[in-house]
């Protein structure tokens, strides 16, 4: 089953007299979970869009490069950021012992007739700018948010954690399910069945 055809089976029982913004809410939970599946594939790694840099073409990667700085495990941390007109990104950063890390993503917007596009430069930084769970092989379980880290591994029932996270004036409600994704809303905790 395609991730269109998961999408579309997740939301096609939802019913709302507020068509506009459950609209809104299901693209925007659509599109972070494309974006954890292809970043959680890469590795788990936490990401967040902090500010921007110089612009050069990057020849032989056919994309856009930027130095930017990211958010690593609560970090500030200098990276080049490579844009694919195609919605992939490639970021490589230097470790705090030295060695040159990369991660490669994507995404795609679902509009509203359905139909897939991918994302937008801008889209894909402002989805770097979200929250990141990463599962330690020592059991424990941290979210990744700017420059907070949070440990939740003791938080989750029947497999879910809920996870309110603030910063500055937004807050954003997080619903993880454990080792099989997670979302972020900045209205209410999004219900696991929409993971699935």
């Amino acid at each position: 089953m395609t991730n269109k055809e998961k999408y579309k089976l997740a939301f096609s029982v939802l019913h709302s007299s507020r068509i506009v913004s459950m609209e809104e809410e299901r693209m925007m939970i659509m599109k972070k979970k494309a974006r954890f599946q292809a970043a959680a594939a890469a590795i788990a790694v936490c990401l967040a869009f902090a500010g921007g840099g110089s612009i050069a073409y990057a020849a032989d990667l056919g994309g856009i490069q930027w130095k930017v700085q990211v958010w690593i495990h609560g970090d500030p941390t200098d990276a080049d950021l490579i844009y694919n007109p195609e919605g992939t990104y490639s970021l490589s950063f230097q470790t705090k012992d030295g060695s040159v890390e990369s991660v490669q993503g994507g995404g795609v917007a679902i509009e509203a007739d359905g139909s897939e596009r991918p994302l937008s430069k801008e889209e894909l930084l402002d989805e770097l700018d979200q929250p990141m769970v990463e599962y330690n092989e020592d059991g424990t379980v941290w979210v990744y948010y700017r420059d907070q880290k949070m440990d939740i591994t003791d938080q989750f029932k029947d497999g879910i954690c809920y996870v309110k996270i603030s910063n500055g004036g937004e807050t954003l409600y997080m619903t993880v399910k454990y080792q099989d994704g997670w979302s972020t809303s900045p209205h209410k905790y999004v219900e696991p069945n929409a993971l699935d």
